[in-house]
């Protein structure tokens, strides 16, 4: 099989079966599947996947017990993908189908494990822009990612680093995080971005935070490499302040006691909640990891109601 089309599906009972109708004519001088995971919807997305299933030999329906997240449901995705290339692509009609064709001519043609694609101009919401520029920026920072690569949503994988890929079983799975360990023979190519057609995005601020916190202390272990700085600063501080202080006892005039308690308390204290914050979430996650929370549990899928 030439093509895995992965497409997380939440509250999209509008556009979904277009999206599959169009998928089917656009792609149909290749061989290829399609595979929906609803991931919780609580509108009647369910339904209609279920339906869609039923009409197409070539579309795999699998359905969340909740609402996992987007890269959950995409992980769950790529377990079940079977052809040589996969491509996610969002169900809203933002990314047109008829782009999908030139992820693959460039993987193709650049011998790419990965195709990213980028855009002339970006229908997103204002907010949602400034928080890809926001964990676009981080990941330059901490993945060592190009800082002119564009981390879209829209992308193609290769098989063999999908393989490699679904290895990680953790409970946080951030698919550019997980690329960028496995390969670095990345291409790009640009595509039109549609206004969505209907309803607003699912991303809100919550989630693009919570997004932000996972790169930042899933994917890298620069938080708690800033504890030796940040030890070294407020030793060399605390020196000086020392010095300082001495140095009014001796000429004068004495500081009042009550302050120099209050800002070495408020001082201390700050510091120290920040740093347990920090060691906090490294402990959190690592204990969610090894909890055995999974990254998703299957309702079920078209094989076996069909």
């Amino acid at each position: 099989m030439k093509l895995s089309v992965i497409i997380p599906v939440y509250n999209s009972e509008i556009s979904i079966s277009l999206l599959v109708n169009k998928l089917q004519q656009e792609l149909k001088e290749i061989s290829f599947e399609i595979i929906l995971v609803n991931d919780g919807s609580p509108d009647g997305s369910d339904l209609i996947c279920r339906q869609l299933a039923g009409e197409f030999v070539n579309l795999r329906f699998i359905s969340l017990r909740r609402n996992y997240g987007e890269f959950n449901a995409v992980m769950c995705g790529l377990n079940w993908a079977k052809g040589e290339f996969s491509v996610m692509i969002d169900d809203d009609f933002q990314n047109p189908p008829e782009e999908i064709i030139k992820l693959v001519h460039t993987a193709e043609k650049g011998n790419y494990d990965v195709v990213y694609t980028y855009y002339s101009k970006k229908e997103h919401a204002v907010y949602r822009n400034l928080g890809s520029r926001l964990v676009n920026w981080v990941t330059s920072y901490l993945l060592g990612k190009p800082r002119g690569l564009y981390l879209s949503s829209f992308k193609l994988i290769r098989k063999e680093v999908v393989d490699e890929i679904i290895k990680y079983q953790g409970p946080y799975p951030y698919i550019d995080g997980l690329i960028f360990r496995i390969t670095r023979n990345i291409g790009t190519v640009q595509v039109m971005h549609q206004k969505r057609e209907e309803g607003t995005s699912n991303y809100t601020w919550r989630k693009l935070i919570s997004l932000f916190l996972n790169i930042l202390f899933c994917y890298s272990s620069l938080p708690i490499r800033l504890f030796m700085p940040i030890g070294l600063g407020l030793f060399g501080l605390g020196f000086f302040f020392l010095l300082f202080l001495s140095g009014q006892w001796i000429i004068g005039p004495d500081p009042k006691g009550w302050q120099v308690v209050t800002a070495a308390v408020l001082f201390i204290g700050g510091i120290q909640c920040t740093l347990l914050s920090v060691l906090g979430e490294y402990i959190g996650k690592s204990f969610m990891a090894q909890s055995g929370q999974p990254q998703y549990v299957i309702k079920y899928n078209s094989e076996n109601i069909l």
